[in-house]
């Protein structure tokens, strides 16, 4: 989303600027759709022949996201209140709100409790980790050591995880700090994600990354 080119130059991690939780909440089911959302920012280009089918779906899930992410006035107006803090990484700490969003409202929107969530999805990538790209493969053991998932339902862990950005880039150190800006607007932020996310799952329910 936006501010990830600058941050991928900056830091060479670009895979640990996504909100995870996000993309795994609107995968479904199939778990190579699942694998694919996860891994489809290591993957390059548009020739995705080379990936079997269903990993090709997720790569192409996770781009529609992105897209319609980067462009819907309620993302675009949530990035402006963190702007003046943020920069041009606002879209990235956008990210991370919206997790922590989900993270916080788990139980009003999933049957399955958040831990369970959790388990079920380090599980499942964990067993298809060799079909990874390097950076998603590399970056999985952190994300289940550090119980990344459920340390989003916290502030503090929101600002663990804008911290770790801003230090692995010295050009998105713009980062650290930026939960003191979700803390001033939870309820506008929150507001603002419940009402996105059914539309996101609309939009995918229509697009072509169903075949």
């Amino acid at each position: 989303m936006e501010g990830r080119k600058h941050l991928e130059t900056a830091c060479g991690n670009l895979a640990a600027c996504m909100n995870f939780l996000g993309h795994l909440y609107v995968s479904g089911e199939d778990p190579l759709v699942i694998v694919g959302n996860f891994m489809a920012d290591g993957v390059k280009g548009r020739d995705l022949s080379g990936w079997p089918a269903k990993l090709q779906q997720g790569i192409r899930m996770h781009r529609h996201i992105d897209s319609f992410t980067d462009t819907h006035p309620l993302t675009l107006q949530g990035r402006e209140r963190l702007r003046e803090h943020c920069g041009h990484y606002a879209g990235v700490a956008l990210d991370l709100f919206y997790d922590h969003v989900i993270a916080s409202n788990w139980n009003a929107i999933h049957d399955e409790t958040l831990e369970n969530f959790a388990q079920r999805m380090y599980a499942l990538l964990g067993a298809h980790s060799d079909v990874m790209p390097d950076r998603a493969r590399h970056m999985l053991p952190y994300m289940v050591e550090h119980d990344w998932l459920n340390t989003y339902a916290t502030l503090p862990g929101i600002g663990g995880a804008l911290a770790g950005l801003a230090k692995r880039s010295g050009a998105g150190a713009q980062l650290a700090g930026a939960e003191t800006v979700l803390e001033e607007y939870l309820s506008a932020y929150t507001e603002e994600c419940l009402a996105f996310l059914p539309q996101l799952q609309t939009h995918l329910s229509h697009a072509e990354v169903q075949r």
